[in-house]
């Protein structure tokens, strides 16, 4: 059910097996995309719920993006027929190591630098998950044994796992987002918290000293921060791992506060699986960051120009934020959540200058924004927003593009509205 990425990756890895697939979707199915799934045998219904093609299936592949309250998901469920997620049944058929990162904000930037590092210590290590490429896209694939899976897991797919049970799981932090899927906070932290659920003895559990109470499963706690029990631990302008300097703050590339913390992870994990520690000292000494996240686009006229389009909610967008010292034009709004944007008033209040705000949400976070005393500039769209920070912008400034919301109403992903960023700054 679902025929995006995760739906094709899915019928092309079942069919490599032999299975009898039906592919389905509630809305249009592209037609190269159709004929891709016919000719591979998968027999393709568009523009409909699915409730009439469950008769004689034994088993319902769900895509991240569809609920659970879905009307198939529901009637299958009822019916006794077996629900498993994209990422669940891709961990099931690929055998390889996997270390599995999670967290509300970071998680991308930190499955790149692992991956990163594996190679940088000359490890051979492949990225899939949330990050763009489905896991079971590698069903068939000819992987081989020794290459470690770094699965980029989202609290969409997680909540749909049922024996997962990662090598090594990562949690980077928590805060508030997707309320409009889950319901409630304690709905989506439980989801997140599938990471470490059912891990064994033997396997490593990586997590913000800020979470440690709650990690669950059996494997061997490792955490990060600032704290004693920190065993990568932040201290001095430096990275420690147990007693031993690793890097120093200005030697780590990526910008703010925020990506020390996943550059922790990615060494807590890495370290605790024996990778030598010079490689990830190089690694992290090397890598530049991911697109769409404070990806410095171009300085015109003396003005930087940062696309964080990838700060889909309040507490990413904060850490964008914070990743300058001021002078900052910042655009904010998009596709809501149901997220509580008054946090976003102290930092605004500290580091903007001004504030164009786009999308269905200006309103919302325009109020949340009053009393700052900072310029709001209610521009609609991206366009009229660059346009406006341009005008308003001197050398020195900074036009940050970090939202705190999806980009649903005007774009169909972040990445295009990333990428229209960009379009507009050249």
């Amino acid at each position: 059910m679902g025929l995006a990425r995760s739906g094709v990756a899915v019928g092309h890895a079942l069919r490599s097996l032999g299975a009898e697939v039906v592919g389905v979707d509630s809305g249009d199915v592209p037609e190269g995309r159709r004929r891709e799934l016919e000719a591979a045998g998968v027999a393709v219904h568009s523009g409909t719920p699915g409730v009439e093609l469950l008769a004689g299936v034994e088993t319902l592949i769900k895509s991240p993006g569809v609920p659970k309250e879905a009307p198939v998901i529901v009637a299958a469920r009822e019916a006794g027929i077996g629900v498993l997620g994209e990422l669940e049944l891709g961990w099931r058929l690929v055998p390889n190591e996997t270390i599995a990162v999670t967290g509300s904000n970071g998680k991308t930037t930190t499955v790149e630098l692992i991956g990163l590092l594996h190679r940088t210590a000359e490890l051979p290590a492949v990225v899939v998950g949330n990050v763009g490429t489905a896991l079971t896209s590698l069903v068939g694939s000819g992987l081989p044994e020794a290459t470690v899976v770094v699965l980029e897991a989202s609290s969409f797919q997680l909540e749909d796992t049922l024996r997962l049970a990662p090598d090594a799981g990562v949690l980077l932090n928590l805060a508030e987002d997707h309320l409009d899927r889950h319901g409630t906070f304690d709905a989506y932290k439980a989801a997140k918290l599938e990471v470490f659920a059912r891990q064994p003895v033997g396997t490593v559990a990586v997590a913000n000293e800020l979470l440690a109470a709650d990690v669950g499963g059996e494997g061997e706690r490792v955490l990060f921060g600032r704290g004693a029990d920190a065993r990568l631990r932040d201290a001095d302008g430096a990275l420690w791992w147990d007693d031993e300097r690793l890097i120093a703050h200005d030697e780590i590339r990526l910008r703010g506060a925020h990506n020390r913390e996943n550059a922790m992870a990615a060494a807590a994990v890495t370290l605790a699986r024996e990778m030598p520690l010079d490689a990830v000292r190089e690694g992290l000494a090397t890598f530049g960051g991911v697109e769409h996240r404070l990806e410095e686009v171009a300085t015109h006229d003396g003005v930087l120009y940062v696309n964080d389009s990838k700060a889909t909610n309040v507490a990413s967008a904060i850490a964008g934020i914070e990743a300058f010292e001021g002078g900052l034009h910042v655009i904010l709004g998009g596709s809501g959540k149901n997220a509580d944007y008054s946090p976003l008033a102290a930092p605004v209040e500290q580091r903007a200058r001004a504030v164009y705000l786009i999308g269905e949400t200006a309103d919302e976070i325009g109020a949340a924004l009053e009393g700052t005393g900072v310029p709001l500039n209610r521009c609609g769209d991206l366009e009229h927003a660059v346009g406006a920070a341009r005008a308003a912008a001197r050398p020195g400034d900074t036009v940050l593009l970090s939202p705190a919301c999806a980009s649903f109403d005007q774009y169909a992903n972040y990445e295009e509205r990333g990428a229209h960023f960009r379009a507009l700054v050249a």
